[in-house]
C-alpha cells in the first residue's frame, strides 16, 4: 500500500450493526476456505482427519475475503435502503465467495434444494466444489445471480454498464480486480462514464479491489502511489473513494461509510438529472479498496509469509491430507472464524449471520435481471413487406443490402421508445456500414462535450458508438443477459478483436441452455459488413473473413452463420436472428450496391431451407441431372458465381449447369453434428454424389471442405474463396486475385467436367485471356473492365 491514506477511526457503524457485518462475512470466509478444502467434517464437530479433506486441492482464496466483504456490505446497503441491485464479479476465481453468500443468502439451497441452509448441505457445498460432477471454480452461469463468466478477465466493466443501460432503478455494483484492471478491455471500460445517461440508465458502482498481487507478480494499480491511482481515476470521470485496511472492525466501518457516501452521491446524481434537468456530465463515485490477499488466512506456511502475498492467491495449504501440520494449521484456520457462533448445531446461520441479508428478489443471489429471461419481452419486429424491395425479375435492380436493413431496424428501435429495450452498438460505423436511418428513431448515446459541428448526438440515444470492440461487445452482453434485445454491427475484418469474448458467452449461453432455471435470453446479433471483397479502398489491413471459421468452431446448439446474398434474404435472416433465442448470430452481409435476385417469398423460403437450387440460373433440364454444380455462399460469390453461368450458358449451351445458393453455413454440416446440418440423403440430392462441384465462397476455401469432408461428393468439391491475396485495388481485382472470379469458374468448370477440357479448349483460353486483359485495363484506367462494371444478369 504506497502512500495510501490513513484510515478514520470506526464511528460510522453502531456496535451492533459491526457485529452482525462481522458476523456475516466470517460465515461467508468459513464457507470459502471450506470450499476449497473439504468434504467431511463440514462443522467441525471432531478434529480434521485426512479422510475429510479432499483428495485434490483446487480454488482460489487469495480474493475470497474481499469479495465477501463486499458482498457483506452490499447487503448491507439494499436491505437499508430497499435497493434493486446486481452485481458482477470481476476477480478470476472468486466462485467460493459468491457461492458461500448464495448459500447464506439461502438463493443456492432454492435453486438446489439438496444444497440447503443445514449441515448435510453445507456439506454438499464443500464437497460439489471443484469437485468431479459438481460446480466449477469461478464465478459460472450455475451460479445464482451470476451474469458474468469469471473464467476470463478483463469483461466485468462492460458487462456491468450493458446491464444498467436502460434500467433507471438499478444498481450495478462491480467488483474489479487488481489483476482484471490491467487488461485493455477493462482500461477501455472506464470511458463508460460518457455513456451513461442518469436519466434513463442506472448506476453502476465500480469497487476497485487492490489486494496487491496476481498469480505469481504485484499488480500495477496496488504499485503505483496513492496520487497517480488517484488521478487516474479522476481523470477518467470518477470521484474515488478509499477505504484501506487490515482491521477489520475498522475496515468494515470504512467501507460502510464509503458504501453509504457513494449511494448517496448516486441518488444526488439521479435526482438532479431527472428532477431538475441538470446535464452536466457528472463524476460518479467508484470505491478503491484496499485490503490484504488471503485476508484472515495463514500469515505463514513453512517459514514463507502467506497472507498479503502472491502465495495467497490459490491454495495457501497444500498437501493436507498427507502433511500433519498442514492439517493443524488448516484446522486453526477454519476454526479462527469460530464457526459455534456462526452455525448452529443442525448448520443453520444464527441470527447474527443473516441480519444484514436482504429479503425475497432484493438479495444478491435471486435478483431476476441476473437471469434475464424473466424480463424478456418479444422484440415488435415489423412485417417485412413493409422494408422489401420489388424484385420483378433477378438480378436487374440493385440495392445496398445494410441500408434496406436499417429502414427495418429503425422501424424496431421506434417501436421500443417507451419500453426502452433495444440497441444498436457498433465503432463507430453506423453511417458507414448504411444503417443511417436509425438515426430518424434515435440518437447516439453521448455524455460529453458537444460541439455545434456534431450530428445525432443524444443523451438519450440508443445507438451505441466507440471505437474499442470490446466495450462494444460487453456492453451488449450485459444489456441482453439482463433481459433486452441488440445487434453488433462492425467490419468483418475486426469483428476478431473480440473473438475471445464471444468464446466465453458461447460457453454460457451453452452452458445455461442446460441449466432449468435459466432462462433463454435474445441472441447475440452480429452484422458484419464492410467485409472482404469490398474493403478494396482500405486494403490488406480491412481484409480478413476468418470470424466465420472461429464462430463455427464452438458449440453447435449456439451458433449460426448467414450468408444473404442480397436485400431480402438479408431482411429474412435478420428477422429470424433478432426475434431468436440463446444463439450467437453471425450475419454477413455486404453495403454496397447488390443485385436483388429474389422476390420476398422467394427469400424467405429460400432462407427457411438453408441452401436450395437457383432453377432460373442453371441450364439442366430436369432429366439426367447436372453436369457440374456452381455452388455459392456469400453476396459477391453469388454474382460471381451467376456471371460464371452466363457465360457457360453462352460458350457451351449444352453443359447442364446446376446454380445452388447457400444462405445457412451449418447446412453444409451433416445432420448429426449441427442442428441446422443436412441428411446425407439431401445433401446428395442437391450437390449430387458424383458430379464436379465448384463452390465459390466467401471466406477461407478450407472451411467448406471442413464442414463437408464426410460427404460422399467431397472427393468433386473444389472451393474457391479467400487466399490473403489482399491489397488496395479495384473490387473486381479483389475476386481476381484470389481466384474466385467468374472467369476462374468457368475455366475450372471446363477443367473439371469429364471429357470437358479437350472440347471446350477455345472457351477456356478465352476467359485466361480475359483475365490478361483484366490486368492490363484495370492499371491502365485505374477502373474495372467495363464488361464487369456494366454485368447485370440477362439469363
Amino acid at each position: 500500500m504506497r502512500d495510501a491514506p490513513t484510515p478514520p477511526a470506526p464511528t460510522h457503524l453502531d456496535p451492533a450493526e459491526l457485529r452482525t457485518l462481522d458476523a456475516h462475512w466470517r460465515a461467508a470466509n468459513y464457507l470459502s476456505v471450506g470450499q476449497i478444502y473439504l468434504m467431511a467434517n463440514p462443522l467441525l464437530t471432531e478434529p480434521l482427519r485426512p479422510e475429510h479433506i479432499k483428495p485434490r486441492l483446487l480454488g482460489h482464496w487469495g480474493t475470497s475475503p474481499g469479495l465477501n466483504l463486499v458482498h457483506t456490505h452490499l447487503n448491507r446497503v439494499i436491505k437499508a435502503r430497499g435497493l434493486e441491485a446486481l452485481c458482477v464479479w470481476g476477480p478470476g476465481h472468486g466462485g467460493p465467495a459468491v457461492l458461500a453468500n448464495s448459500w447464506l443468502d439461502g438463493t443456492y439451497g432454492e435453486t438446489y434444494p439438496d444444497v440447503g441452509r443445514d449441515r448435510a448441505g453445507m456439506e454438499r457445498l464443500f464437497r460439489q466444489f471443484s469437485f468431479p460432477g459438481g460446480v466449477p471454480s469461478h464465478v459460472a452461469p450455475e451460479t445464482p445471480g451470476s451474469l458474468h463468466e469469471g473464467g476470463e478477465l478483463g469483461y466485468s466493466l462492460a458487462h456491468a454498464y450493458g446491464a444498467a443501460f436502460d434500467n433507471p432503478q438499478l444498481l450495478v455494483a462491480c467488483v474489479i480486480g487488481d489483476g482484471e484492471a490491467e487488461t485493455g478491455p477493462l482500461a477501455a471500460s472506464w470511458h463508460a462514464t460518457k455513456f451513461l445517461d442518469p436519466v434513463h440508465d442506472g448506476a453502476v458502482l465500480p469497487i476497485l479491489h487492490l489486494n496487491g498481487y496476481k498469480i505469481a507478480n504485484p499488480a500495477v494499480l496496488a504499485r503505483i502511489p496513492h496520487d497517480e491511482l488517484d488521478a487516474l481515476l479522476r481523470g477518467y470521470g470518477h470521484d474515488p473513494l478509499y477505504v484501506v485496511g487490515n482491521d477489520p472492525a475498522t475496515v468494515h466501518d470504512a467501507l460502510a461509510a464509503a458504501m453509504d457516501r457513494a449511494l448517496d452521491r448516486i441518488g444526488d446524481i439521479q435526482r438532479r438529472a431527472r428532477s431538475a434537468g441538470e446535464t452536466d456530465r457528472p463524476h460518479w463515485p467508484v470505491i478503491v479498496l484496499r485490503t490484504p490477499k488471503g485476508w484472515t488466512g495463514p500469515h505463514e506456511v513453512d517459514g514463507l509469509p502467506v497472507e498479503g502475498t502472491w502465495r495467497a492467491h490459490q491454495v495457501p495449504l497444500t498437501g493436507v491430507r498427507d502433511h500433519a501440520d498442514h492439517r493443524h494449521q488448516l484446522e486453526a484456520w477454519l476454526r479462527s472464524y469460530r464457526p459455534e457462533e456462526l452455525f448452529d448445531a443442525s448448520g443453520a446461520p444464527l441470527p447474527d449471520v443473516l441480519a444484514c441479508v436482504p429479503e425475497g428478489s432484493r438479495r444478491l443471489g435471486a435478483s431476476p435481471h441476473a437471469n434475464g429471461g424473466l424480463l424478456l419481452q418479444d422484440l415488435p419486429v415489423p412485417p417485412l413487406e413493409r422494408h422489401a424491395v420489388d424484385v420483378a425479375k433477378p438480378g436487374a435492380v440493385l440495392h445496398e443490402p445494410t441500408r434496406v436493413l436499417g429502414g427495418m431496424l429503425r422501424a424496431v428501435m421506434a417501436a421500443t421508445a417507451e419500453r426502452r429495450d433495444f440497441r444498436v452498438v457498433g465503432p463507430d460505423e453506423t453511417a458507414s456500414n448504411r444503417l443511417e436511418a436509425l438515426y430518424e428513431a434515435t440518437g447516439k448515446d453521448w455524455q460529453a462535450e458537444t460541439v455545434g459541428s456534431d450530428e445525432h448526438l443524444a443523451r438519450d440515444g440508443r445507438v451505441m458508438e466507440v471505437l474499442s470492440e470490446h466495450l462494444c461487445q460487453g456492453w451488449l452482453e450485459g444489456y441482453l443477459l439482463t433481459g433486452r434485445h441488440g445487434l453488433f454491427s462492425c467490419y468483418e475484418a475486426f469483428a476478431h478483436i473480440v473473438d475471445s469474448m464471444v468464446n466465453q458467452h458461447i460457453k454460457w449461453l451453452r452452458t445455461s441452455r442446460r441449466i432449468p432455471w435459466r432462462r433463454p435470453v435474445a441472441s447475440l446479433n452480429y452484422l458484419l459488413t464492410s467485409h472482404v471483397w469490398r474493403q478494396d479502398h482500405n486494403g490488406f489491413s480491412h481484409q480478413d473473413p476468418g470470424f466465420i471459421d472461429h464462430i463455427l468452431n464452438k458449440s453447435p446448439e449456439v451458433v449460426r452463420v448467414y450468408l444473404p446474398p442480397d436485400a431480402n434474404t438479408l431482411l429474412s435472416v435478420a428477422d429470424h436472428a433478432l426475434r431468436s433465442r440463446d444463439y450467437v448470430n453471425v450475419i454477413v452481409a455486404g453495403k454496397q450496391p447488390c443485385f436483388d435476385w429474389l422476390t420476398l417469398d422467394e427469400a424467405r423460403a429460400h432462407c427457411a431451407r438453408g441452401a436450395g437450387v437457383w432453377p432460373w440460373a442453371g441450364t439442366e433440364d430436369g432429366g439426367s441431372g447436372p453436369d457440374v454444380v456452381l455452388a455459392c455462399a456469400g453476396d459477391v460469390p453469388t454474382q460471381e458465381t451467376l456471371a460464371a453461368a452466363g457465360l457457360l450458358r453462352r460458350h457451351l449451351p449444352e453443359l447442364a449447369v446446376r446454380v445452388v445458393n447457400v444462405v445457412d453455413m451449418a447446412r453444409l454440416l451433416p445432420a448429426g453434428a449441427h442442428p441446422h446440418g443436412m441428411p446425407d440423403s439431401e445433401y446428395d440430392a442437391l450437390f449430387t454424389p458424383d458430379k464436379p462441384v465448384i463452390f465459390a465462397y466467401h471466406g477461407y476455401p478450407w472451411l467448406i471442405h471442413r464442414l463437408s469432408y464426410r460427404r460422399t461428393g467431397h472427393r468433386h468439391l473444389h472451393v474457391r474463396g479467400y487466399k490473403e491475396e489482399g491489397t488496395t485495388t479495384t473490387p473486381f481485382d479483389m475476386v481476381v486475385r484470389n481466384d474466385l472470379d467468374r472467369y476462374r469458374l468457368v475455366m475450372d468448370a471446363v477443367d473439371r467436367v469429364p471429357g470437358l477440357g479437350v472440347r471446350a479448349l477455345a472457351v477456356r483460353q478465352a476467359m485466361a485471356d480475359a483475365r490478361t486483359r483484366h490486368h492490363a485495363w484495370i492499371r491502365e484506367h485505374g477502373t474495372d473492365l467495363p464488361e464487369v462494371a456494366d454485368w447485370t444478369w440477362t439469363g
